[in-house]
C-alpha cells in the first residue's frame, strides 16, 4: 500500500472522515484536525511509518493538508 493510501485509511479510522477528494484542504480549517487530533495522528503516522517527526515539524502550515502530510511522511522516511 502507498503512503498516500495509507494516511488517507489513518485520517478515516482516526476521524471518520475520508480525505481522498480534499488532499489540498486545510483540514484544520475543515474541522478535521485539531490540536488533540494531530497528536493522535503523529501517533499514528510514527508507528505505521517507523518514522520520528520532530515537534519543531508540526507547525499547523506545514502538516494542515493531506498532500503535505504524504510529503512529510516520504521526507522523513528518506532523511
Amino acid at each position: 500500500m502507498d503512503i498516500q493510501t495509507t494516511v488517507i485509511q489513518l485520517i478515516d479510522t482516526l476521524f471518520m472522515v475520508d480525505i481522498s477528494d480534499m488532499m489540498d484542504e486545510d483540514l484544520f480549517d475543515a474541522g478535521v484536525l485539531d490540536s488533540m487530533g494531530t497528536v493522535e495522528l503523529v501517533i499514528e503516522l510514527e508507528t505505521t511509518f517507523n518514522i520520528k517527526i520532530p515537534v519543531s515539524d508540526m507547525g499547523r502550515d506545514d502538516w494542515n493538508t493531506g498532500n503535505k502530510i504524504v510529503e512529510g511522511v516520504k521526507e522523513l522516511q528518506h532523511a
